[in-house]
């Protein structure tokens, strides 16, 4: 049976920009896998496969339905043990719960403020409403008032990846010679902020710059061929 993968949308189905479901687009070419999408506006993502509270992505593999990036990772790595690792072992996985989490605090915060008003005006009318009244109950201002007094700059990304120039100075890879889901997690976030900029505002010359480049074109270039915001 096809896996398929249900993924966040915009107006335009083709526009599939979430984070999470990058890392796991990612995760399944590594894997060599073969699977369909079904892309989801955000005011549908609670229904995916007839659920009360889902959120993307998500993957149905026959009979299994996953939810959770990572999780879906560990299935797949799980399931797929014939397949090239996305973790190399326990301390692959260990290393990832540890740049997930550098990845979630610090830099999803910048995009997310880089980008919240195109992701708004991205949407569909449902989605758009739905995604204001969510996003403004947790911010308590408007999305208008939030990225006014809450905006990031191209220097604050900068800053942000400091870690990670100071260690592709020194190997290709976060994974090291080759990528695996670690990369992947940091790809999905910056990929988001390139579907929404039409650049990934990266620092020119940057080993950042330089590895985004290179994940772009792996995997007959399934990052870069993705649809970017109008």
């Amino acid at each position: 049976m096809t896996i398929k993968l249900y993924e966040l949308c915009g107006a335009d189905n083709k526009m599939v920009f979430s984070p999470h479901c990058w890392k796991v687009r990612m995760a399944l070419a590594h894997k060599g896998l073969s699977y369909e999408t079904e892309p989801v506006g955000f005011s549908k993502v609670a229904r995916i496969e007839e659920g009360e509270s889902r959120r993307v992505p998500v993957l149905r593999d026959g009979e299994n339905i996953i939810e959770d990036s990572y999780k879906i990772a560990l299935y797949l790595e799980e399931k797929y043990p014939d397949r090239p690792s996305l973790f190399n072992g326990e301390g692959g996985k260990a290393a990832t719960q540890f740049v997930t989490a550098w990845s979630q605090n610090q830099l999803h915060p910048i995009v997310a403020r880089l980008v919240l008003i195109q992701i708004y005006h991205s949407l569909n009318d449902e989605d758009k409403v739905h995604f204001r009244t969510t996003r403004e109950k947790t911010f308590g201002m408007t999305l208008e008032d939030f990225s006014a007094t809450r905006g990031a700059s191209s220097t604050d990304l900068h800053n942000v990846l400091v870690p990670l120039e100071a260690m592709l100075a020194d190997q290709p890879f976060i994974g090291g010679q080759t990528p695996l889901y670690a990369d992947y997690v940091v790809f999905g976030a910056l990929q988001w902020l390139r579907i929404f900029k039409g650049q990934s505002l990266l620092k020119k010359g940057s080993k950042a710059e330089a590895w985004m480049e290179t994940l772009l074109d792996m995997y007959d270039g399934a990052g870069r061929a993705a649809t970017i915001a109008a």
